[in-house]
């Protein structure tokens, strides 16, 4: 972001700061913790950028080419193999967050270290080359550059490739859109887009606010013209998203070279805009609007109990009256925050069905991925195909969880905006609620287990064949010895042959049908773990969304209740203040009210909000009756 827009927000802290010294000198220390908080957000706003995709898509290069740094492994292999994030600092330095086993026992949430490292050796740790299989337990890794682009608060977000986007990779990835602010999807442009990439992009578009498209690798294919017009008709049907072809390798050598003509050759101008306009800029009027919102809410708090106060001090006879509306008052604000509260019921119900929704749409999608395994397994032999059964299972059971994931997630947000709209008309921020990381979500599911392939030797043949034979020739040949015939002769060899035959095919298909029922029955067990799984998790992240809300709005309707306390108790108290000090506090009063107004005069316009998607009302018999 450049200087002048950090320079804007300065006269905001300043306010911030000089409302909260004059909170906490009242005694409202809640307030003042209120606007601590919100300077917080506006000295460190955290633009979290992920940048997604398949395998060796560019998605590496791309980050170094936008902070022209080498900071992401590339590699001809798969290079990175866990989140890293890049973000501003006056120094460069590097960390990486190393998981860390609890002695004895497997613990369910291990602790993270965060470890400084040598900037050089990060591939040691991010890379799968350097780190394979993760042997490390790196949970991710972060970088801070000091580099104009970032300096706004952008944190770009390396996420490891998800190969084919429809595998359980993906869940993690599309689970932590729901906490950025933006998602950059990079496709070279060697082919169109994929049918995995188009569902991971209408994914994208209802859990993340701003989703772009990148067409990476301009400068290897000549026909990338011709793939972009196609990738637009495909995002068409997706929605507004906007597409951005670029060359990393022609960037990082215009960065070299200090070539403005090459840059600008590379498309990366016109991403870099969409970085500051559409992400940071939104983001920066969020951010200040809430900061906007917050002053006028505590400066009229504020307000209303030394206004209070003062008039019953200079107006005496009106005092029973305005005591008896501050009762009033005082009785809806300690309603308001109870339990029976219209927003707190609105909430605990849309919660309750919330979760017996998901818990409906999660058993629905995935039993009928079990009925179309199971169909397939009756219909052939399972045992010669059982791998690529059981990766069509692994793929299905993942796309239903993101199907189910998704939706909640839009649940979720939307009765977090009904509750707000309950609880303030709509005027008051609504809290970032992070239905989740689904980060284990899937991992601790066992593989689907193997079963007998079904193929037979030569020798186990011939055993059953001889086996089932061995009855046809003694049966024949004792009724053939009634008439003078050996044990063993023409008819009784015919006989075995033909009962041997029988048997053979009887125990063919007996192996078949136990292939399939345990086929079968691993189908259901895997389906089962995964349903057991999963709703455990999102029933953790739904309460979660319960909680955050109701401390968040509980937290409000306490300073309202406060304020509403404290002006009541002022007014009695002047109401009892005969003495020689009456025109002191007056006087003090006056000063503080008129520095009030004065704040409130300094207080910018609240900044128009940034558009975005509305949520409709879920409707139909997946999403279940909404509230």
């Amino acid at each position: 972001m450049p200087e002048e827009n950090i320079g804007a927000v300065v006269p905001i802290v300043d306010v911030l700061r000089g409302v909260g010294d004059l909170a906490a000198s009242t005694g409202r220390t809640d307030l003042a913790e209120r606007l601590e908080q919100t300077q917080a957000r506006l000295r460190d706003p955290g633009v979290r950028v992920i940048v997604v995709g398949e395998f060796k898509q560019g998605k590496s290069k791309l980050i170094n080419a936008l902070v022209s740094a080498p900071v992401c492994p590339v590699d001809d292999d798969v290079a990175t193999s866990v989140p890293m994030s890049v973000g501003y600092a006056d120094q460069a330095a590097a960390w990486v967050h190393q998981r860390q086993e609890a002695e004895g026992r497997r613990s369910a949430k291990p602790a993270v270290d965060r470890v400084p490292i040598a900037l050089e050796d990060l591939p040691q740790y991010v890379s799968e080359h350097g780190n394979p299989a993760n042997e490390r337990g790196v949970v991710s890794a972060e970088v801070v550059l000091p580099r104009e682009i970032l300096r706004g608060g952008l944190q770009l977000v390396d996420s490891p490739g998800v190969g084919g986007l429809d595998s359980a990779n993906a869940l993690a990835t599309l689970s932590a859109l729901s906490t950025a602010h933006a998602v950059l999807l990079v496709s070279d442009a060697s082919q169109e887009y994929t049918e995995p990439e188009v569902q991971f992009l209408k994914h994208a578009m209802r859990v993340s606010p701003n989703v772009a498209a990148v067409l990476a690798k301009t400068d290897l294919y000549p026909e990338w013209r011709e793939v972009q017009q196609i990738d637009k008709g495909h995002l068409e049907d997706v929605g507004d998203v906007p597409i951005f072809s670029v060359s990393s390798d022609l960037r990082l050598l215009a960065a070299e070279l200090q070539d403005r003509d090459l840059n600008d050759e590379s498309g990366f101008p016109a991403l870099v805009a969409h970085l500051r306009r559409e992400v940071l800029g939104r983001a920066e009027v969020i951010h200040e609007r809430g900061a906007v919102h917050d002053l006028i809410s505590i400066v009229e708090q504020l307000t209303m109990s030394l206004r209070t106060e003062l008039n019953a001090l200079q107006n005496p006879q009106d005092t029973p009256r305005m005591i008896a509306e501050l009762e009033t008052a005082k009785a809806k604000a300690d309603e308001f925050r109870g339990r029976s509260a219209r927003w707190q019921v609105t909430l605990t119900d849309g919660i309750t069905d919330l979760i017996a929704d998901m818990e409906h749409d999660l058993r629905d999608r995935l039993r009928t991925v079990q009925r179309e395994a199971e169909k397939a397994i009756e219909e052939g032999d399972p045992g010669p195909i059982w791998d690529q059964i059981s990766e069509w299972i692994d793929q299905r059971s993942a796309a239903a969880v993101a199907e189910t994931f998704v939706w909640t997630d839009e649940r979720s947000r939307w009765l977090s905006e009904e509750v707000a709209d309950l609880f303030s008309e709509g005027e008051s921020d609504i809290p970032a609620i992070d239905v989740g990381s689904t980060e284990g979500v899937l991992d601790p599911v066992e593989p689907i287990s193997g079963i007998d392939s079904g193929r037979m030797g030569a020798g186990e043949k011939i055993y059953i064949g001889v086996r089932g034979s061995y009855g046809g020739v003694l049966m024949v040949g004792l009724a053939t010895g009634l008439i003078g015939m050996a044990l063993i002769n023409p008819l009784s060899l015919l006989a075995g042959v033909l009962v041997g035959r029988r048997a053979f095919r009887e125990d063919m298909s007996a192996r078949l049908a136990r292939r399939q029922q345990e086929a079968k029955l691993h189908v259901r067990r895997y389906i089962d773990e995964v349903i057991f799984q999963v709703g455990k998790q999102l029933k953790d992240r739904l309460r979660l969304v319960q909680r955050t809300a109701r401390d968040h709005f509980g937290s409000m309707a306490e300073e309202l209740h406060r304020s509403l306390s404290e002006a009541l108790n002022s007014a009695k108290l002047a109401a009892t203040n005969y003495t020689s000090s009456r025109d002191e506090r007056v006087v003090a009063l006056q000063d503080k009210i008129a520095q009030l107004e004065r704040i409130r005069v300094s207080i910018p316009e609240l900044p128009p909000a940034p558009a975005r998607r509305s949520l409709p009302k879920p409707e139909g018999a997946r999403a279940g009756a909404a509230r």
